[in-house]
């Protein structure tokens, strides 16, 4: 598991987040957060209490299994009987975490006329099991855990107040009902929370600036008919809360949250929110014919100037992370953006004004938008290279948005070609392996006309090294390499990588090159209790396992191992993205909300093996500096003169021995 070690907050979160599932799912009215003198903090809640008695299998109490045992916890049977259908917890490793980096945990459960207690030190068990008759007066159900953080594991021993008070303050908001109440032993004092109505209080309270028209409120989640239905792909409950405010200034509100848990990155159920309110905003202009000619809207012109608070619920949430701070199921995009959509449309048609009011904030936006990508413009002469004719050029000029893949032969070209967004996704199909550029000269690049149409697609010369206006020509603002996923696809990028760190140099300074990930396998599963059926795709073989082993613990079985069964998964395997339908390209691929992009940037510091690293496409960090020029002697030049050069075979030998086995070869 990955923590954030700023401070001890996170492996508090875990404590709180399962007491918060407890209320999730209808067995829990309060929850209590107690901040002691000594530095330890009390988490107490009314839910059922965590079983403590014998597991039929490990011969321990299933209480010591919670806090000591990873994948161990109740979020995994989905069906009927299950003790969660909606929950925060993916791996079940949470609290045992949070158990191993404290110098001391105790558990208190109140179940069944009984309390049980149970302290461990340093993850081990320090005080056995202890279980009593419950007295009276005390609560009938309910756990308590007390946390002492290990300093040694953190930056700061010290809890954020400010981060704390807004988690809790959450739970709150998103459960309608629910009391949280947060007690700090020095200074003595009390905070509680509980709001009847919800996102509407919340959002009216916390938004910065007035609202331009009043807010959009709503809350959908799906019916048992609908789930029931064979063309439904959501299961029962599933659904979403939202609250939506517009203001022409000043700083904005934005909170998503998936099954409570705050989701600080965003994913894929915000990038829902955004097509639903995008659909219906943009059907709306056309149909009171409000749009000025020659301006283009996008998904951001609606969501620049919006704050919102939205609160999904998904069966079975998937996390880019163990901290869980973005979501990347890409079924949520769905959900989210079918249930918003019809929902503003409705309240658009009958608050015309408000509506209006709204589309001429959206329009102002496309129009100072497009000025801006004016400014960035290729200025043209009359001696303009013709662009390749293979290019599948997009319709935007707005460097920010638009964006060109290099794709892997004219197949995969063809299925990208169809799959693509027209409006900012070029597609530039490439025929074979391209030539190593590694020891050619520069006045000699264009005797190569694959090499000929790539620099001519992306408008930049090659070796404009120094100033501002290195870049001046650049049409896209992200190239994408788009190869398969296997050993020649690697080949590929290698190949391109190489013509690119040494002729193009700048693209990778100013964070400009990206390769895609598409996936190499599909596992498709079977309906089984609440969850509908589903296509999943995995990156690789370890991706693929960790797929396996998931729905082996939602009931699924391995078709090998139980022939004729109908609970048993199938895998599909991709011999190339030619292999892939459009519509999978985009989902897997080239949908900016639901893809696998590395932005490629330079790592001075880093071994020579590692010198170009691949980092996500949303990370924030800069680009590393203007790369050094060719020849000079940084970790980055001497391993692609070791991979790339003719006159190397003995080093590339000697790294293949060196690092062979660390290599993970797919023939």
């Amino acid at each position: 598991m990955y923590t954030r070690t700023e401070d001890p907050l996170h492996i508090i979160q875990e404590v709180i987040d399962n007491a918060a599932d407890e209320a999730l799912a209808g067995h829990g009215q309060r929850i209590a957060v107690t901040l002691h003198l000594d530095g330890s903090v009390s988490v107490e809640d009314d839910g059922r209490g965590i079983p403590f008695g014998l597991h039929p299998d490990e011969g321990v109490s299933v209480l010591e299994i919670v806090f000591t045992r990873l994948h161990a916890g109740g979020k995994f049977d989905k069906g009927s009987g299950g003790a969660y259908s909606f929950s925060g917890g993916l791996h079940g490793v949470g609290v045992s975490v949070t158990n191993a980096l404290s110098t001391r945990l105790q558990v208190s459960v109140s179940r069944d006329d009984q309390v049980a207690t149970l302290a461990f030190a340093g993850g081990d068990v320090a005080e056995a099991l202890q279980v009593r008759p419950r007295a009276a007066g005390e609560r009938r159900k309910g756990t308590t855990v007390r946390v002492w953080p290990d300093a040694r594991y953190f930056d700061s021993p010290t809890l954020p107040l400010a981060q704390l008070v807004h988690l809790l303050r959450s739970k709150a908001v998103l459960l309608a009902g629910l009391k949280v109440e947060l007690i700090q032993e020095s200074p003595r004092q009390t905070q509680a929370w509980q709001y009847r109505e919800g996102l509407r209080d919340y959002l009216a309270q916390t938004l910065p600036g007035e609202p331009l028209v009043p807010l959009f409120e709503g809350e959908r989640h799906t019916s048992a008919r609908e789930a029931g239905d064979a063309d439904s792909s959501f299961a029962e409950g599933e659904g979403v809360q939202w609250g939506v405010a517009w203001t022409e200034e000043g700083a904005l509100l934005r909170e998503s949250y998936v099954n409570l848990i705050p989701t600080v990155a965003g994913g894929t159920h915000e990038a829902g929110l955004k097509d639903g309110l995008f659909q219906a905003i943009r059907h709306f202009i056309d149909l009171h014919s409000l749009l000025p000619k020659g301006v283009k809207l996008m998904p951001d012109d609606v969501f620049g100037r919006a704050s919102f608070v939205l609160s999904a619920r998904v069966l079975d949430p998937q996390f880019q992370g163990q901290t869980k701070e973005r979501l990347s199921s890409r079924d949520a995009l769905r959900l989210v953006s079918q249930f918003v959509k019809p929902a503003f449309d409705l309240w658009l048609g009958s608050h015309v004004d408000h509506g209006k009011r709204i589309a001429e904030l959206v329009i102002r936006q496309a129009q100072v938008r497009q000025k801006a990508g004016q400014k960035v413009e290729k200025r043209r002469s009359s001696g303009v290279a013709v662009l390749p004719g293979k290019l599948t050029d997009c319709e935007s000029r707005d460097l920010l948005f638009n964006e060109l893949f290099l794709v892997e032969g004219d197949s995969a070209g063809g299925s990208a070609k169809m799959g693509r967004n027209k409006e900012t996704q070029a597609v530039l199909p490439l025929r074979g392996k391209l030539l190593n550029t590694w020891e050619v000269e520069a006045d000699r690049l264009f005797a190569n006309t694959e090499i000929h149409d790539i620099a001519v697609a992306i408008g930049v010369d090659p070796h404009r090294l120094d100033g501002p206006d290195a870049l001046e020509g650049l049409r896209y603002g992200k190239v994408c390499i788009l190869s398969d996923a296997d050993v020649d696809g690697s080949h590929i990028q290698v190949l391109l990588l190489t013509l690119f760190y040494r002729h193009f140099p700048q693209l990778i300074a100013r964070g400009h090159l990206y390769v895609a990930r598409p996936p190499l396998f599909r596992v498709d599963a079977p309906a089984r209790g609440k969850k509908p059926a589903s296509k999943r795709y995995a990156l690789d073989a370890a991706e693929l396992q960790s797929e396996l082993d998931r729905l082996r613990k939602e009931g699924l079985n391995d078709p090998a191992e139980h022939p004729g069964s109908k609970a048993v998964w199938s895998i599909s395997r991709f011999k190339g993205l030619g292999e892939m339908s459009a519509t999978q390209l985009w989902d897997t691929t080239l949908n900016p909300d639901t893809r696998r992009l590395l932005r490629i940037a330079l790592d001075a510091d880093a071994p020579a093996a590692l010198a170009i690293a691949r980092v996500p496409e949303d990370d924030s960090s800069e680009a590393q500096s203007t790369p050094e020029a060719p020849g000079t002697p940084d970790s980055t030049q001497l391993i692609l003169t070791q991979l790339m050069g003719k006159g190397e075979a003995q080093a590339r030998r000697e790294l293949m021995e060196l690092h062979g086995d660390a290599v993970e070869v797919d023939v």
